[in-house]
Formats: structure tokens, C-alpha cells, sequence
């Protein structure tokens, strides 16, 4: 089997500019991709789509966006063989961390190398769209400013390496419910921002915003006391990645981050662990 790790990201700066017609909304977002990363293997098969994602609780069939994934390619290119995926799952579930859109772009991409099946990069990324508004980040392969419902991509230069400590407290958060309770704050007032630009991690950490921590801090209020755990154990800034509910702290040196991770440990409850940027 091919091995391919499927990173997780983070929502560095999120800003929610409205609803659409359909359902989505248009957002701009400074996205980052770090070293927390499930393992995914992949060989071809005689037929069919054969997923297993041992230990994870996750389904195995079409209700697993990597099962639709491979489904969506192979009928997309006529491809008569098979498929065997195994899915090894690191990223925390419904945590705001893209795991699952992540699996489903590096299906895409690993089954179009391995099965020599030739579909452009934009049709990649028309294919991973149809998926889930993240998955194009994770096709395009570095750090992006998203804009649209995710699917508009530019590249981000300008973010600085960076040290994560993440903090995720177990429960899942659903996405949907959280834009359904943001859409009662959003107003007709025309909403003003600018891209902030970032060279060091304390330009970054002044720049960090999320429009969702409003909606999911307010029903998870143990989230606001991990932001300020994290402030104070050395962090430059703290924020919620997505819609949550895992919550990261900014460091620019390693071992201030490792100081913060085996401190806040020792409140228990909570799964904390770092992370780095890449790309």
C-alpha cells in the first residue's frame, strides 16, 4: 500500500461576510496547515471501494466523505478497478481541524497519482469542492487566504513558522449549528475588514479573529477559561480554529511551547497537545 499523511489546519483569521442563496456563506480566511496529521494508505483493488478506519467509531461506507471521495473520482474518470483505503485517525473529530475534509482531498489527489488517472488540477479542485467547502485548501497544498465559501484560493507567503499548543476538550461541535446561530447576529451593515498582513508570530497574534468563537464560546463557556489558560502559561494570542471546538495558543519558540503543553496537562480533562506550521 501507498502511505500519505492528511494534515489538519487552522482558521488563523476568519471573518463570515454573509449568507448565500444556497445555504453557504461567503467567508475570508488566513488558513494554515500544521504537523497534526492522520495516516491514510491506499492500493488499488480488482473493484469496489473497500474503507476501513480502525479504532475511530467512523463509518465505512458512503456516510465517510473518503468513501465519496474515491467513489467521486473513480466515476468521474470511468475507472473499472477498485480501491483499498486505510484510514488511521490522529486529528480530533468535529474539532475545527479539517480532518475530515483533509481525508477526502488526499484520497483525491493519492488516488489520482497511484491509479494514473490524469484529472487536472482544476478539476481536482471542482471535484473536492462538491465535497466540502475545506477540501479545496488541502488540494492547493500550502497556506491560503480562502475566499467565497472556501473554494477561492490565494497563497500566503507572508505567515511566519509558528509553534501551536492545541487544546481540544472531547465533545464534537457541529459546523452547521454554529453558522445557524451566527446567522441571527449577522446584520445588512456592510461588512468593512482588510487583509492583514503578518511578518512575526506577534503580528499574527494581534491579527487572530474568528466570527464563530461568538456563537460556540457562548455555548461551551469552558472554552473562554482554556483561551485565557493559554494566554497565561505563554501564549501570544489564543483562538478557536473554525467553528471548534479546539482552541490553539501561538508561540514563538519551541520550548515555550512545550512549557505551556506540560502545564495545562495538569488540569486533566482535556486532550492538549502541540503542533507546528507547515508550508
Amino acid at each position: 500500500m501507498t502511505g500519505r499523511a492528511s494534515p489538519a489546519k487552522l482558521n488563523l483569521f476568519l471573518k463570515v461576510l454573509g449568507r448565500r442563496s444556497d445555504g453557504y456563506h461567503e467567508i475570508a480566511s488566513l488558513m494554515q496547515q500544521i504537523d497534526l496529521c492522520d495516516e491514510m494508505d491506499f492500493a488499488a483493488a480488482d473493484s469496489g471501494i473497500r474503507l476501513q478506519c480502525p479504532g475511530s467509531g467512523l463509518p465505512e461506507d458512503e456516510r465517510n466523505i473518503v468513501y465519496r471521495a474515491a467513489a467521486k473520482i473513480l466515476d468521474e474518470t470511468g475507472h473499472r478497478g477498485g480501491v483499498e483505503i486505510v484510514l488511521r485517525k490522529r486529528i480530533p473529530i468535529a474539532a475545527g481541524l479539517g480532518g475530515g475534509s483533509s481525508n477526502a482531498a488526499t484520497t483525491l489527489s493519492a488516488l489520482n497519482e497511484i491509479l494514473h488517472l490524469n484529472v487536472s488540477a482544476e478539476r481536482l479542485q471542482a471535484l473536492g469542492a462538491s465535497l466540502g467547502a475545506d477540501v479545496p485548501f488541502f488540494l492547493f497544498g500550502r497556506n491560503a487566504w480562502a475566499f467565497g465559501i472556501g473554494d477561492r484560493l490565494q497563497p500566503a507567503p507572508e505567515i511566519p513558522p509558528l509553534e501551536f499548543v492545541l487544546v481540544n476538550p472531547g465533545y464534537e461541535v457541529s459546523t452547521r449549528s454554529v453558522y445557524q446561530g451566527l446567522n441571527f447576529t449577522l446584520t445588512n451593515q456592510p461588512n468593512h475588514y482588510s487583509i492583514p498582513r503578518f511578518f512575526t508570530a506577534g503580528d499574527l497574534a494581534k491579527g487572530l479573529h474568528n466570527d464563530l468563537e461568538t456563537v460556540t464560546l457562548k455555548l461551551h463557556p469552558d472554552l473562554v477559561q482554556w483561551k485565557e489558560r493559554l494566554v497565561s502559561h505563554g501564549a501570544l494570542g489564543a483562538l478557536m480554529s473554525g467553528s471548534g471546538p479546539t482552541i490553539f495558543g501561538i508561540f514563538d519558540r519551541e520550548d515555550r511551547a512545550a512549557q505551556a503543553e506540560a502545564a495545562l496537562r495538569r488540569f486533566g480533562n482535556c486532550a492538549v497537545f502541540r503542533a507546528r506550521s507547515l508550508r
